[in-house]
C-alpha cells in the first residue's frame, strides 16, 4: 500500500517536474519548488489532524500505514527542502551567470557599434583608394611615356655629368701640372734675370776704368748689351782696333771668358756715309761693319773667350739708333754692340714639355 501511495504521489509530482525542467525563468522555478513544499506541509498537516481525531477508533494497522505516509512524506519533505537549497544556489549562480552574459553583451554592443563605424570608415577609404587607383591605371599610360622620357634625360644628364667630371678632373691635373711649371719657369727666369745683372755688375766692373761716353752697358730683354763707338775702337774708315780699345776688349775678354752659359754676338754698325775708298774685300759700310766686327771678335778670343760662344756680324747702315739727320746723330749710330745672351735651354725645355 504504501508503493502504491509512493507512486501516486510520483505521478501527482509529474507534471510540475516537467514544467521545471522546460521553464528556464528563475521566477517560475521559485515559484514551483516553493508550491512543492507548501503541499508537502499541508499533506503531513491533515495526516497528523487525521491521526489526533481517529486515535481512539483506529486499528493498529491503519496507524501504522498513516504513520509510515508520515514518515515517508517528511523523508519527501527534507529532501525537497534540500533540492529547493540547491535550486535557490544554482538560481543564483544563474542569476550571477546572467548578469555577467548582460554586462558583456553590452561591451559587446558597444564593440560591435565601434566596429561598424571603423568598417564604414575603412569601407569609405576602400572606395577613395579604389577611385584614385582607377584614376591611376586611366592615366598610367601617359605617366609611362612621361617616366621613360624623364628617365632618358636622366641618363643623359648623367652621361654629361660624367664627362663633365672626367675633363673637370683632366683639367685640374693639368691646372696642377700648369702651375708646377708656371713655378718652375719663374724660378728660372729669376735665375737668369739674376745672373744678367750679376753679368752686367762684372762687365761695369771690369770697364770702371773707361769713360761712360765711350761705352755704356745696360740689360734689355733679359740681354747685356755692350755698346762701344767708333772713337774708342777705330779711327774714320779703319778696321784695326786702336790700342785703347784693344785694353778696353782684353778688360771685357776677362769678365766674359768664364761665363760658361752665355752666347756672345758682335755686331757692327755704320752711319750712312758711304765709304771713301772700295776694294776688293770692303765694297760698303755692310762689309765695313762686318770686318769691324770680325777683328773685335778675334781680340776677344785671342784674350780667352771661347770661339763657339761668339759671331761676328755686321749690319751696317740699317740699324741705326738715330736718324742719320746730324754728325752728332751720325756718330752715335757709328758703333760696335757686343750683346751677351745667357743659354734659355733649360727654359725652352720647361716650354718644350708644355
Amino acid at each position: 500500500m504504501i508503493s502504491r501511495s509512493a507512486t501516486t504521489k510520483s505521478k501527482q509530482f509529474a507534471p510540475l517536474s516537467a514544467f521545471a525542467r522546460t521553464n528556464r525563468n528563475p521566477y517560475f522555478r521559485r515559484r514551483f519548488f516553493k508550491l512543492i513544499v507548501m503541499k508537502l506541509f499541508f499533506k503531513l498537516f491533515f495526516i497528523a489532524l487525521l491521526l489526533t481525531s481517529q486515535s481512539c477508533i483506529v486499528t493498529k494497522k491503519k496507524f501504522d500505514d498513516m504513520l509510515a505516509q508520515k514518515v515517508k512524506a517528511e523523508g519527501e519533505l527534507a529532501e525537497k527542502s534540500e533540492q529547493l537549497d540547491k535550486a535557490e544556489a544554482r538560481l543564483k549562480d544563474l542569476d550571477e551567470r546572467i548578469a555577467k552574459l548582460a554586462a558583456d553583451t553590452t561591451m559587446l554592443g558597444q564593440q560591435k557599434r565601434n566596429t561598424a563605424r571603423q568598417l564604414a570608415d575603412l569601407t569609405q577609404e576602400y572606395d577613395q583608394l579604389n577611385a584614385y587607383y582607377k584614376n591611376l591605371l586611366s592615366n598610367s599610360g601617359k605617366m609611362n611615356r612621361d617616366l621613360v622620357e624623364q628617365r632618358d634625360q636622366l641618363f643623359a644628364i648623367q652621361e654629361k655629368l660624367d664627362k663633365t667630371r672626367k675633363i673637370n678632373d683632366s683639367l685640374s691635373t693639368s691646372l696642377i701640372e700648369r702651375e708646377r711649371k708656371v713655378k718652375e719657369l719663374e724660378t728660372v727666369l729669376a735665375n737668369k734675370d739674376k745672373a744678367v745683372q750679376d753679368l752686367k755688375k762684372k762687365i761695369n766692373d771690369a770697364l770702371l776704368g773707361f769713360k761712360e761716353s765711350d761705352l755704356t752697358v745696360n740689360v734689355k730683354n733679359g740681354k747685356v748689351y755692350v755698346s762701344m763707338t767708333e772713337q774708342l775702337l777705330f779711327r774714320s774708315g779703319s778696321v784695326e782696333v786702336d790700342s785703347k780699345g784693344v785694353s778696353a776688349l782684353q778688360q771685357l775678354a776677362k769678365a766674359l771668358k768664364d761665363q760658361k752659359d752665355v752666347q756672345i754676338m758682335v755686331e757692327g754698325h755704320t752711319d750712312n756715309v758711304p765709304i771713301g775708298k772700295k776694294s776688293q774685300y770692303m765694297q760698303d759700310n755692310w762689309d765695313l761693319s762686318v770686318m769691324r766686327a770680325t777683328s773685335i771678335t778675334r781680340i776677344l778670343t785671342g784674350a780667352g773667350v771661347k770661339t763657339a760662344q761668339i759671331t761676328a756680324s755686321g749690319k751696317g747702315e740699317f740699324a741705326p739708333l738715330v736718324p742719320n739727320a746730324s754728325d752728332a746723330n751720325k756718330q752715335k749710330n757709328r758703333r760696335t754692340e757686343i750683346i751677351v745672351t745667357p743659354h734659355l735651354d733649360e727654359l725652352f725645355k720647361i716650354l718644350g714639355s708644355n
